[in-house]
C-alpha cells in the first residue's frame, strides 16, 4: 500500500472518529458513569465489533449482509432497540460523584460488552466499511495485507479518541460537582441517545444495495 493511500485513509479514519455518533455518545456515557480506567473498556468492546465488521468486509460477506433485506432490518432494528434502552437507562440514573465507589454490578465485563454492542448493532458501520475500504485496496498487491493494515489503523485511530471522549468526560465529572447539573447531563446524553436510535430507525439503505 502506498503511503499516500494509507495518509488518505488515515485522514477519513479521524474524521469518521471525531464525528458525533453511537461510539461517541457511548464513550462519554462510560466517562461520567465509570471514569477512564473502568470506562476505557466500552472503547476496547468497539474495536472488537470494528474488527468483526472489518472481518465481514475482507472476506466478502458484507455485500451479501447489504443484500439481506431480513439480515440488514434485523441488525438495523437490535442496534434502534438497544440506543433506546440506553438513553432510557442514562436519563433516569443518578448522577455519579467522583468519589464513589464503582457499583458491584460494574465489572470490565459489562462496560466492554456495553461498547461491542453499541457498534456491533450499527448498521451504519458495516456500510462504511463495505463502501469505504475496498476503495483503498489495490488488487494487484496482497489484499490480506492491505486490509489488515487499514484495519490496525481504525482499531487504534477510534481507540484512541474514544479513550479520549471517555477523558474527557471523566474530567468533566471531577469537575462539575453540582449534582443537579449533572443531572441534567444524564438527561441529554440519554436524550441523544434515543434520537441517535430514532433515527437509525429511519435508515435506509443505498438504492445499489437493495436486492
Amino acid at each position: 500500500m502506498d503511503l499516500h493511500v494509507w495518509l488518505t485513509y488515515f485522514l477519513a479514519a479521524i474524521v469518521l472518529s471525531l464525528t458525533p455518533g453511537p461510539g461517541v455518545f457511548s464513550s462519554i456515557r462510560s466517562g461520567l458513569h465509570h471514569g477512564v480506567r473502568l470506562g476505557a473498556w466500552n472503547a476496547v468492546g468497539m474495536q472488537v465489533a470494528n474488527m468483526i465488521h472489518v472481518t465481514i468486509v475482507a472476506v466478502g460477506l458484507g455485500a451479501l449482509l447489504l443484500a439481506s433485506e431480513t439480515l440488514f432490518t434485523v441488525i438495523k432494528w437490535l442496534g434502534v432497540a438497544y440506543l433506546i434502552y440506553l438513553g432510557i437507562v442514562t436519563w433516569r440514573s443518578e448522577p455519579k460523584r467522583f468519589e464513589d465507589e464503582p457499583d458491584a454490578d460494574t465489572t470490565v465485563r459489562a462496560v466492554f460488552l456495553h461498547g461491542f454492542l453499541v457498534n456491533l448493532t450499527n448498521p451504519k458501520g458495516i456500510i462504511f466499511f463495505v463502501a469505504i475500504l475496498p476503495q483503498f485496496i489495490d488488487v494487484t498487491r496482497p489484499v490480506a495485507l492491505q486490509y489488515t493494515v487499514l484495519a490496525i489503523t481504525t482499531f487504534l485511530v477510534d481507540l484512541v479518541i474514544m479513550i479520549g471522549y471517555t477523558a474527557l468526560a471523566a474530567r468533566v465529572l471531577r469537575v462539575m460537582k453540582d449534582q443537579s447539573k449533572l443531572r441534567w447531563v444524564n438527561r441529554g446524553l440519554g436524550g441523544l441517545f434515543v434520537a441517535t436510535g430514532l433515527a437509525l430507525a429511519s435508515f435506509r439503505r443505498a438504492a445499489h444495495a437493495a436486492p
